[in-house]
């Protein structure tokens, strides 16, 4: 079976189980994955990725980003893709700037912090950072005569798509790159929802986009079919020195690393990551709209997998007696802004059981 014939997962019904819409990785792999994995399982590869699947891999990814100098590096996972990074892209004396809500900042139980670089945050409009924000944070520090006693901004970190789903525009993006460049500042993307991203009906920006104006970003694999790991890039060559000594001495080397190396040349045989990606956003654009239709109002716009809707506290109890999903934000007059995680795994049937019970639900509480 080619990865391609394997786009869609099998049907699952809901029987005794919730609905699972808590998150995008609920589920072990595209089954494209677990099929390569049991035909290599009697074949023996060098460790740490040094073997002829991690090497395939890295060039595959190296032209579907039009850069064919790229250093690629597999890591195991998003929060350990982020410190080693930006621990490798900062002075020791230098701290990274992000938004309010960015994931180094709130879901990283302080992660970054631990390796002695401040995370210094600024506003979110809408998850994304504004360049305005960026330099008058910038222009309010350097005017100060006590600057040099403060963190030093090394790097801006940001998300595509956003912790609430929302997207950069290129316009927007090649603003931000030119701004970063104007004050010496690495730009780093966190792609742990990419695909998605790369796949919503309304972006234009695309992966040899986000090369050309960043000094790195990740392709994420964990939220996006894979069993596990996520693809650093950084598009120009030397960007950092020794890096695969620094990922050893943060402990986040896979000595089995063909294992992530073999997913990432799955996802990217056949373009498989953009079909199931797209083939997720269908589906989210799908259970957007049955949103709409049972009268519910959004939290926020999200063209992405994830859609923030608001429920009455009512609601919220009776939507968990048979569907995972995570309170996002408990509002000031008692409502719920509660998150569905549209995945990968995501089955057309999945997605009409719950917009039932989503009219289900506002019908019975109104």
């Amino acid at each position: 079976m080619s990865p391609d014939q394997a786009i869609k997962p099998q049907q699952t019904t809901m029987g005794s189980q919730k609905l699972p819409f808590a998150t995008d990785y609920m589920y072990l792999c595209h089954p494209a994955i677990l099929k390569r994995m049991t035909e290599i399982s009697d074949t023996a590869y060098m460790g740490y990725g040094f073997d002829e699947i991690c090497l395939t891999a890295k060039e595959k990814i190296r032209q579907i980003c039009k850069s064919p100098e790229a250093d690629v590096h597999f890591i195991t996972g998003g929060t350990q893709t982020n410190v080693v990074a930006i621990d490798a892209l900062l002075q020791s004396y230098e701290g990274v700037l992000s938004t309010i809500t960015g994931h180094i900042a709130v879901h990283e139980a302080g992660a970054v912090e631990a390796t002695g670089h401040k995370v210094i945050t600024l506003p979110e409009h809408n998850g994304k950072i504004s360049v305005t924000d960026v330099e008058n944070y910038l222009k309010t520090l350097y005017v100060d005569e006590t600057s040099e006693h403060q963190v030093q901004p090394g790097m801006l970190y940001i998300t595509h798509p956003t912790e609430v789903g929302t997207l950069y525009s290129l316009n927007e993006l090649t603003e931000i790159s030119r701004m970063c460049h104007h004050h010496h500042l690495k730009l780093f993307l966190d792609g742990a929802r990419l695909g998605y991203g790369l796949a919503a009906t309304e972006t234009d920006i695309t992966l040899p986009d986000i090369a050309k104006l960043c000094d790195a970003f990740y392709i994420g694999g964990t939220k996006v079919g894979a069993l596990i790991g996520e693809a650093l890039v950084f598009p120009r060559p030397d960007t950092v020195s020794h890096f695969f000594s620094q990922i050893k001495r943060h402990g986040f080397h896979l000595a089995k690393g063909w294992i992530i190396g073999l997913q990432f040349d799955t996802l990217f045989t056949d373009n498989l990551y953009f079909k199931i990606s797209r083939h997720t956003i269908e589906l989210a654009e799908k259970l957007r709209q049955g949103i709409q239709n049972a009268g519910l109002k959004f939290f926020i716009d999200s063209p992405t997998n994830q859609q923030f809707v608001i429920c009455s506290a009512e609601q919220t109890q009776k939507l968990r007696e048979n569907v995972d999903f995570e309170i996002w934000e408990n509002l000031a007059d008692g409502s719920k802004a509660i998150r569905f995680c549209v995945s990968w795994h995501t089955t057309e049937e999945q997605i009409d059981q719950l917009v039932q019970l989503l009219k289900e639900t506002a019908s019975s509480t109104l």
